[in-house]
């Protein structure tokens, strides 16, 4: 079974353009979850270390997807995140 890893990277507390990031990527993601597709979404803190170390310094919000930042400094909408999780597979 293919299986893709997403992480939405944002500030925390989260400000309304990352929440509306991170409800975007899930409605996404649970549309190829009922296809049958593994896909998990977690989310980060753009200020953690970790984040930094990984990632660079990014806008937020941002959307990696399998640890390849594809979107940054915008919202997506359901669609774009979609065709995004769809091209990883």
């Amino acid at each position: 079974m293919e299986s893709i890893s997403v992480e939405v990277i944002g500030v925390n507390p989260p400000c309304p353009r990352c929440k509306q990031t991170e409800k975007n990527t899930r409605e996404a993601a649970s549309k190829l979850i009922k296809e049958g597709v593994k896909v998990e979404v977690s989310k980060l803190d753009i200020t953690a270390k970790e984040t930094i170390a990984k990632y660079g310094v990014l806008m937020s919000p941002a959307v990696a997807v399998n640890g390849v930042v594809k979107i940054m400094g915008n919202v997506p909408d359901i669609g774009v995140v979609e065709r995004l999780l769809r091209e990883a597979l």
